[in-house]
């Protein structure tokens, strides 16, 4: 059982420390401490706190970043924190101190912000002077160094203070709204408020939607890194024929460049060759990759800032689409080119989807696909060949801002600064007895990345070939 230090008990085959070992890590000791410099993004980050304190005067608020989760036994999943504490501290992945908790302190002019974190390891005694060579979890010995808590208020611009302190400092009767699911010591410890934890979140995911020059800064460089692991994989098509699980070949060639360019994956690459393009997140990748097959390729680099890149391509692995497939690829892309043609500031959220939809149905009908029968012409039939929605917002999330009202993003206006992917398919699954022999098990997505401009819209992928003649020449010359 877990400490509430977070120390982990003794495993079977650690070995006693002795007293004479012990007492020698307490001396003998340079002094390290660094004066950092802010990070990047503090400015704007200490910009979006000023919204939170402005929206819930008089009130206490507390943003946890999250812990780490177990994988097995003693060794944990890479961390990674919440990303509406990630949007109000513009702390970098690899800096990033589990169980750290933002909370803003109502005072009689606005909020007093402290971001409670775990110090370095200390070098001398104290209740935690064993954690620098015995914890394995938080020790400097086994993860790494952490700032320092001086080092930390330099780099974030926010006063820092010891997690220890954090149950002394939420006493006290003040309306306190939390984001919750994060730290169950703070949900334990602050009786829950609905309606207040709910308003909260939705607040936090609807000050994303816009996102500010620095957050489009570390979008374009998440989408190029990318775009640069797009073009690894097509170098690697003719390679991953030749090996029974060739979609891990691709998954591993992709999550390369992630961890080279950023903090890691935005999330688990889709790598579905042939018939498991028509599951739409499959992620098992245990596939071959074979000539004559499509490959749907879905990733995202995650920056060291943690905002994510989202693309799509669908590739043929020979270099070169069969009939069938150029047939189901082309009415895909002619979607896709409707969607972002109704990319502009003031149009709808939905206009994009609806224009999409459009080319969908009216292309499935020209093909005599019409699900239900010739008598049901109901649009929405057709989601039983493309089942989900045509994008969504991007950002620190893939699928960003969940929690905002629908009013503010489904039903919502796009103005300057949304960032979001246009993403049509078809998938034709390869049990479907409603479509012709030569459809069945073919699937292709196409989805690239969009800023929100005030003329109109900037592909972000734009690095990439689209159309099939142009995927065609790419792939072929690729291998």
């Amino acid at each position: 059982m877990e400490r509430q230090d977070g120390l982990r008990g003794a495993q079977s085959h650690d070995r006693a420390v002795p007293a004479a070992v012990a007492e020698s890590f307490r001396q003998g000791w340079a002094d390290t401490n660094l004066r950092l410099p802010p990070v990047s993004g503090a400015a704007y980050a200490a910009k979006r706190r000023a919204a939170v304190s402005a929206r819930f005067p008089g009130e206490r608020v507390v943003v946890p970043a999250g812990g780490l989760k177990v994988r097995s036994n003693d060794f944990d999943y890479h961390f990674r924190p919440h990303s509406a504490f990630l949007h109000l501290t513009a702390e970098q992945g690899t800096q990033a101190v589990p169980d750290s908790v933002l909370v803003f302190e109502p005072t009689g002019t606005g909020h007093a912000v402290t971001l409670f974190t775990r110090p370095r390891s200390p070098r001398g005694g104290g209740p935690h002077g064993a954690e620098l060579y015995s914890d394995r979890r938080h020790g400097e010995f086994w993860v790494g160094r952490r700032r320092t808590l001086a080092e930390t208020a330099d780099a974030l611009g926010i006063e820092a203070a010891a997690r220890d302190d954090l149950e002394r400092a939420l006493h006290g009767n003040v309306p306190t709204r939390v984001v919750r699911g994060e730290d169950a010591f703070i949900d334990a410890l602050v009786p829950p408020d609905p309606g207040r934890d709910a308003e909260l979140c939705t607040l936090l995911s609807e000050l994303r939607l816009v996102k500010d020059e620095w957050e489009l800064e570390q979008l374009r460089a998440a989408v190029d890194h990318t775009v640069a692991g797009f073009h690894d994989v097509a170098g690697e098509l003719r390679h991953a024929t030749n090996l029974e699980r060739g979609e891990r070949w691709i998954e591993g060639t992709f999550n390369r460049r992630a961890r080279l360019e950023g903090y890691g994956l935005g999330f688990e690459t889709i790598a579905a060759a042939g018939s498991h393009a028509c599951v739409l997140h499959w992620v098992r990748n245990d596939g071959p990759v074979r000539d004559g097959d499509l490959l749907l390729l879905d990733a995202g680099v995650e920056a060291d800032s943690c905002y994510t890149g989202d693309v799509t391509r669908t590739l043929p692995v020979s270099g070169r689409f069969t009939e069938a497939q150029r047939r189901v690829y082309d009415l895909v892309f002619a979607a896709q080119s409707a969607g972002i043609a109704a990319l502009r500031p003031g149009a709808r959220f939905g206009d994009f989807h609806n224009a999409a939809m459009r080319v969908i149905a009216e292309g499935l009908d020209d093909w005599g696909l019409r699900p239900g029968g010739d008598a049901a012409h109901d649009r929405a039939l057709y989601r039983r060949y493309t089942v989900c929605g045509t994008g969504h917002m991007l950002g620190l999330d893939c699928h960003d801002c969940a929690s905002a009202r629908s009013e503010a993003y489904l039903e919502g206006v796009l103005e300057p600064g949304h960032v979001l992917t246009v993403e049509p398919g078809l998938y034709f699954q390869p049990d479907d007895l409603t479509i012709p022999e030569e459809l069945r098990g073919i699937g292709v997505r196409i989805e690239d990345d969009f800023v929100i401009t005030a003329d109109g819209a900037h592909c972000l992928s734009s690095g990439l070939p689209r159309s099939a003649d142009e995927v065609e020449a790419w792939t072929a010359a690729s291998r």
